[in-house]
């Protein structure tokens, strides 16, 4: 009982909160002379970075939270203002603006001499920014307060076995190290568990807070490909730095036919370029995964406002297809918050396998 209960509490507020996202996904569609909802586009616009948080858009009013923008003109220097100056990207501020078309489209760009659009240096902190420092400061904050309690444990011995969120966050990190790290990596996994222990944890966190689908939540953090590049590249530095020499040995000299080798070193070719394919497809996977599941669930919200259009009455299409799309939502919603934790968990897994490649050791044949 109280199980269907939690389920219509969380299919009510999926409700209010689809409303509310799709609200102001289709406030700025309502200007369009066409009278068209430009999906694709305003799904891109939405899980693209920015330099505001948008929350809402009630009527004509955007309901936003300013960001810090922090550029240095070629011509003027340095200059420190709030996104707002902008009014949501529909005015400039000092030479600045937010370039609404061309190579440079959603980025702030001002105007030189010859009247030529430039970019100027921009250390902006943007939706993306703001969501790391976040994400980061909340997971610091979980990590020593965990670490608080084992250390007032070990100074006062009638301390009890953790309970709660202590003993939670026990059970989730020593099944990542002793189930995962431990077997992937060997006998000096313990050299690498502080590393892929907090890629878990990072991406855990950054992917479920990404779920939340208002303020300081919501931002694709790690469905932006610059922040999978950086996690796959700390990955690909950690395996390569850390290889053995027989880890080169058989990257530069692989135990197989001459003829493989040498004239021609195709299997040293082939052992090179995979040396990148790797962090590649760790980049790609965890980019790609939380993207697509960010972009199905406002694919999902606009389903509403599209009925709205196609049904002549308003009310005969979309009242069903409202009904769906909450439906689906509640849905996609579980299944994403079982994908947060594998993506972090496969990430992970794959750079311990990594990892534990390249700390193979020589083979001695027994004498």
């Amino acid at each position: 009982m109280s199980l269907l209960k939690n389920m219509l509490k969380y299919l009510v507020i999926s409700f209010l909160l689809l409303n509310f996202q799709a609200g102001f996904a289709s406030g700025n569609e309502s200007k369009d002379t066409d009278n068209k909802i430009k999906v694709g586009e305003s799904i891109m616009e939405h899980v693209a970075d920015s330099y505001e948080w948008h929350i809402t858009t009630i009527g004509e009013k955007h309901v936003s939270f300013p960001l810090p923008v922090i550029v240095r003109s070629r011509e003027s220097g340095w200059h420190v203002f709030l996104s707002s100056k902008f009014h949501h990207g529909h005015s400039g501020h000092k030479n600045f603006y937010i370039a609404q078309e061309g190579d440079y489209k959603g980025k702030i760009v001002e105007k030189d001499f010859s009247g030529k659009e430039i970019r100027p240096l921009d250390i902006s902190i943007t939706k993306n920014s703001f969501a790391l420092l976040f994400n980061s400061s909340l997971l610091v904050c979980i990590i020593l307060l965990v670490a608080r309690w084992y250390r007032k444990k070990n100074q006062n011995e009638n301390y009890k076995a953790p309970k709660g969120f202590i003993a939670f966050m026990e059970l989730f990190i020593m099944n990542i190290n002793d189930d995962l790290i431990k077997p992937c990596i060997g006998k000096d996994y313990k050299k690498f568990a502080p590393y892929l222990l907090t890629v878990f944890f990072f991406i855990f966190i950054n992917n479920l807070i990404g779920l939340v689908p208002f303020f300081p939540g919501g931002a694709n953090l790690t469905g932006n490909i610059t922040i999978t590049l950086v996690l796959a590249l700390l990955t690909f530095f950690i395996v390569n730095i850390f290889g053995t020499k027989e880890y080169w040995k058989e990257i530069f000299w692989p135990e197989v036919p001459v003829l493989l080798k040498a004239p021609i070193p195709i299997m040293p070719v082939i052992e090179i370029v995979g040396l990148f394919t790797k962090p590649f497809a760790l980049m790609i996977r965890l980019f790609a995964n939380i993207l697509a599941g960010h972009s199905m669930l406002l694919g999902l919200a606009f389903v509403i406002f599209i009925t709205t259009k196609v049904s002549p009455s308003g009310t005969e299409l979309n009242v069903p297809m409202t009904i769906v799309s909450i439906l689906l939502s509640v849905f996609i919603s579980f299944v994403e918050l079982l994908v947060a934790y594998i993506q972090a968990y496969v990430f992970t897994l794959l750079s311990a396998v990594f990892i534990g490649l390249a700390r193979v050791e020589a083979h001695h044949n027994p004498s």
